[in-house]
């Protein structure tokens, strides 16, 4: 892997801090600098991903529902009534701690 210098300006006293923040850590600052990177890219894959993901599954709603392939209101709640029910039903059965 090859590697570059990046050169960014910082205030004095947060380059002191840091730099004694990262020696408290046995570390070094380019250490925790790179790691930094590293998680905010992985961060930002992630956050692609996910809105990737996302809209793929609203379009798939959408296409259903332009299909006709729709779930009525009274299905909907005859189901989280009988999920009701059946939460009800383990949490009265549930040992008293």
């Amino acid at each position: 892997m090859s590697e570059s210098t990046f050169t960014f300006r910082v205030e004095e006293t947060l380059k002191a801090e840091f730099s004694s923040a990262a020696k408290a850590n046995d570390r070094t600052g380019a250490q925790l600098l790179r790691d930094f990177m590293r998680d905010f890219v992985q961060r930002q894959n992630d956050a692609t991903a996910h809105d990737t993901w996302l809209r793929q599954q609203v379009q798939a709603g959408l296409d259903a529902a332009n299909a006709g392939d729709l779930v009525s209101a009274e299905e909907v709640e005859a189901e989280a009534a009988a999920w009701r029910a059946e939460t009800r039903r383990g949490l009265v059965r549930a040992p008293k701690a």
